[in-house]
């Protein structure tokens, strides 16, 4: 296995890195997937893969490409700017619609710089944090023909996360708000990672923390998901951009090319995926895995409906 990707690549896939710009002259790295063996003239379809907000193309990307790739599909993974291997600096930025941007500037790169891919058969999904950056890119962005949401967040929901409690929404405005100027005083704004740079052995070692935090170190914080990359969370101040953004306000624009969410039965995060689901237009799909929890679909095969993506794929964009 080469050293930082969580699963081994399948037998029959080739994978290459690469890099690109954004429209921002921004570097993007990425990670080029396809099957082994390609006809002269083959124009295959292609799926961009989004990793889980805070996560690199080397963990949940990795499966789903491999896969994919094994299955006849070029797949493209990619480290989002200020992240990973990408550029951007300060680093561990996050940014609404640069995260949405990124989605673009992978398919201007596969549409101009891959010959075996077909430019009109290009799809997209995104896991976690990244559902809800590839569905607002797809909003705008009529080149991406379908799109697949795994074990969605919208991380800009910030105010639905806060339900009614709007004292302690303004109360988190105010800690950001006010956090600005210590960090322009600093010079440089403050990042607090979530996990630790040396995973611990296995889950039976981690801290006690709340189910959720629990949640999030049983994959990120143990060999399972660990990254020295993906260290968790951002730069404090980046919560103030999602709160002052709304990646989903023309996700019924998508419509007529297909969505498709997908979710654990047992996911934390299922009112992500149902909120979406009900405000998105025809042709929609919200498929539930069995006996899955959130962290299960960014990386267990035996969870992650790899048939279903084939054919929704395969329907989608033939």
């Amino acid at each position: 296995m080469a050293y930082g990707y969580i699963a081994k690549l399948p037998e029959g896939v080739v994978r290459e890195h690469v890099r690109f710009n954004n429209r921002y002259g921004i570097a993007i790295a990425g990670d080029l997937y396809r099957p082994a063996e390609i006809a002269d003239g083959d124009k295959l379809p292609a799926i961009i893969v989004g990793a889980p907000y805070g996560g690199v193309k080397e963990q949940g990307p990795c499966v789903y490409a491999g896969e994919l790739a094994r299955r006849g599909f070029v797949a493209l993974t990619f480290d989002q700017v200020f992240m990973g291997e990408s550029g951007g600096e300060p680093r561990n930025v996050s940014s609404p619609e640069l995260f949405a941007e990124s989605f673009s500037a992978c398919v201007d790169y596969l549409g101009v710089k891959v010959p075996y891919v077909n430019r009109e058969r290009i799809g997209v999904i995104g896991i976690c944090g990244s559902g809800g950056f590839a569905l607002s890119a797809a909003q705008v962005d009529t080149r991406i023909k379908a799109v697949v949401t795994t074990s969605m967040y919208d991380i800009s929901d910030v105010r639905g996360m806060f339900g009614d409690n709007l004292e302690a929404l303004q109360a988190e405005k105010d800690r950001l708000a006010a956090q600005r100027w210590v960090d322009f005083e600093a010079g440089r704004p403050e990042y607090l990672p979530s996990f630790p740079e040396t995973p611990y052995r296995d889950v039976d070692a981690l801290p006690e923390t709340d189910p959720l935090t629990n949640e999030w170190m049983r994959f990120y914080a143990v060999p399972r998901g660990h990254h020295p990359n993906a260290l968790g969370g951002f730069t404090t101040t980046s919560n103030a951009a999602m709160a002052n953004f709304r990646l989903l306000d023309f996700i019924d624009e998508i419509s007529p090319r297909p969505i498709l969410f997908i979710m654990g039965d047992r996911a934390h995060s299922k009112f992500f995926s149902e909120k979406a689901f009900a405000a998105a237009s025809e042709p929609k799909e919200l498929y539930v895995v069995e006996d899955a929890e959130h962290i299960d679909l960014y990386d267990r095969t035996d969870r992650i409906p790899f048939d279903k993506l084939e054919s929704f794929f395969a329907d989608a964009l033939r």
